[in-house]
């Protein structure tokens, strides 16, 4: 399961890096970095929900957790609207 998130997230920063002009265009990025950006958000705003369905997880790593994603979330939002027009 790790080996998949990693992959996962692997995947993502190839596109956060060709949305930045670091290598070269992928295919649909626009619309790949929306939906990486709104998977991101909608992680850090389930924090509540986090909480009441997994009791068992410590309130520190879900708060961090949840923290770390917003952060991501927020800088992939300022890049697609800084970059909405080269990204098209």
């Amino acid at each position: 399961m790790t080996l998949a998130i990693a992959a996962v997230l692997a995947l993502w920063s190839v596109y956060a890096f060709s949305g930045a002009g670091v290598i070269r265009r992928l295919p649909l990025l626009r619309p790949g970095l929306v939906v990486i950006t709104a998977i991101y958000l909608t992680r850090a705003a389930a924090l509540p929900f986090l909480f009441r369905d997994m009791p068992d997880r410590s309130t520190g790593f879900l708060v961090w957790n949840s923290a770390i994603v917003l952060v991501f979330g927020l800088t992939h939002a300022i890049g697609i609207a800084r970059g909405w027009t080269e990204l098209g």
